[in-house]
């Protein structure tokens, strides 16, 4: 007697879901310009087909950029992942970018950051500045700028100084030896050191090849992102749950050896005798206790400096030098600048003394370095902002055209991949490479919103200060005493003398093109592989 009851009830359900996917297919988001839907997959199928279609590992924003062409290079572009990912709402356009990441009278802090970075906890911690909102994050932003402020950061000069010795050891051994080696490695564990120094006044002994060397802290961070490897669009944990299991069986082991050190840089503070200029000891120097509740906070944001500081520094050194490598004109230009602010001398160690007399008097002349690191991190950017409204909030942002689009309820996602490749702003050659863009009359024309790599607004980076000195003197120490030469993708097409041939935009023509693959932020595919020599002439 019950079957044809439980059929009317089964049919009634499927009837109701079924309407409800049409719903939220078809109907919920139609006013965003989106590719083709699938009723099942959303746009899952067609970025699929899209992602076939290339290098099948190329970054993400790779395969938003194609997609969005074959709509006509819409303002926003809406891309449905569900149940994978929220649905998620591109943002192509520096003007709609900087509507989103300004305050306004709706979101006085800039619009909210979105939820999805959940993924992202046992690397940075449930109650990273990253994460934090209204008040709260006000707060702990506040007590965290002292040690980030302009000012303060070039005191630190000498610590970034100390720890160039192992990596300028390295280069002169690869030099000697001509080995190929991987200079992402090499400038993720120089970085790490940097910023243990600078955050905490720590030695975390990254800088060991061999990583039975290395700090434990150092060698679980490296375990922890691995983990985070084939994790390509924030998979959900009961896709990927071992790698899950993984990722927090470590973070906890990280967290228990950054709050040691907390615990004792804050007993050396009470106890009057660390005079420590670190970031951790000024955040903590006016607390009156070091509860359990403030020692969890400070471990979060330790974390996520750490993580931050070396990770991005990491993606866009590597491109800069490998910038460098294959545009001649580009690197005569910084090299005679070297000369014109630190004199003759290429030896690293004289540079490295004249940098702290000197200092930020010598560093702030070097107009083309800062020039080229600022096109690096336009065409190259290692991440980009992601925001989200709650439904019904009524946000909504104004195209150039004058058309408003509501992107409650959806992740936007101001992709500067795009963005700051677009070719209204930054013309013909806005995929090239081109570090004089940015230097006199050139750079007036360039609206400030349309470079963001640190984003804008109330929630920009608070270490872009800390970032931009440690690339400017890195490459100072480094760029004229060695001459890095590109092996496997990205390296040179050779004459019949063996010399490399320049295309019309000067610079080297090349077998394959670099790329970037996605781990946790952008980077080169192959950890770009070089051969280095020292400098000749």
């Amino acid at each position: 007697m019950l079957g044809p009851y439980l059929l009317a009830a089964a049919a009634l359900l499927a009837s109701y879901l079924y309407s409800r996917l049409q719903y939220a297919r078809f109907k919920q988001y139609a006013h965003l310009p989106q590719p083709p839907t699938n009723l099942l997959l959303g746009h899952l199928k067609f970025m699929g087909e899209v992602t076939q279609n290339g290098i099948p590992d190329r970054h993400p924003d790779k395969v938003f950029e194609e997609m969005w062409i074959s709509l006509g290079r819409p303002p926003v572009m809406f891309v449905d992942l569900r149940p994978v990912n929220p649905p998620m709402t591109l943002i192509t356009n520096h003007e709609m970018a900087e509507q989103i990441s300004k305050a306004s009278k709706l979101y006085p802090l800039s619009t909210p950051k979105s939820p999805t970075w959940t993924h992202m906890i046992p690397i940075l911690g449930k109650t990273t500045l990253t994460a934090r909102e209204g008040s709260d994050w006000k707060d702990l932003r506040r007590a965290y700028n002292p040690g980030f402020a302009p000012q303060h950061i070039w005191s630190l000069l000498p610590l970034i100084l100390e720890r160039m010795e192992p990596f300028l050891n390295y280069l002169d051994g690869f030099a000697n030896s001509g080995h190929e080696f991987s200079l992402e490695t090499l400038l993720s564990n120089l970085t790490f050191d940097i910023i243990g120094a600078a955050v905490m006044e720590v030695d975390l002994n990254a800088q060991h090849m061999d990583r039975s060397n290395q700090g434990e802290l150092i060698r679980l961070f490296a375990q922890l992102l691995h983990t985070y490897a084939d994790d390509k669009f924030n998979l959900p944990w009961w896709i990927v749950p071992l790698s899950t299991w993984r990722r927090h069986q470590r973070a906890r082991r990280i967290d228990f050896l950054v709050k040691e050190i907390i615990q004792q840089k804050y007993d050396g503070i009470k106890a009057d005798d660390n005079h420590s200029r670190s970031i951790l000891a000024l955040s903590l120097k006016d607390t009156s206790a070091l509860t359990p509740r403030l020692l969890s906070e400070t471990s979060d944001q330790v974390r996520s400096f750490l993580f931050a500081g070396h990770d991005t520094s990491t993606s866009m050194l590597q491109w800069l030098f490998y910038e460098l490598s294959r545009t001649p004109r580009a690197l005569r230009a910084v090299r005679a600048e070297l000369d014109e602010v630190l004199g003759p001398s290429t030896d690293p160690r004289e540079i490295c003394t004249l940098l702290r007399h000197k200092g930020e008097s010598s560093v702030a002349r070097m107009s083309y370095l800062n020039a080229a690191i600022k096109e690096t991190l336009r065409l190259h950017p290692p991440a980009s902002t992601v925001r989200m409204t709650p439904p019904n909030s009524g946000f909504t942002v104004r195209a150039p055209t004058g058309q408003d689009y509501c992107l409650d309820g959806t992740i936007m996602y101001s992709c500067q991949a795009i963005l700051q490749r677009d070719p209204a702003v930054f013309g013909h050659d806005a995929d090239v490479w081109v570090p004089e863009r940015w230097l006199g009359d050139a750079a007036k024309k360039i609206p400030p919103s349309a470079w963001r790599p640190f984003e804008r607004g109330p929630r920009n980076c608070i270490g872009m200060e800390l970032a931009n000195l440690e690339a400017r003197v890195i490459i100072a120490i480094v760029a004229r005493k060695y001459d890095f030469i590109k092996v496997g993708l990205g390296e040179s097409i050779l004459n019949e003398k063996g010399d490399p041939i320049e295309n019309d935009k000067g610079q080297y023509k090349t077998k394959l093109e670099l790329y970037n693959v996605r781990r946790m932020t952008a980077q080169p595919v192959d950890g770009t592989m070089m051969k280095v020599k020292i400098q000749s002439s």
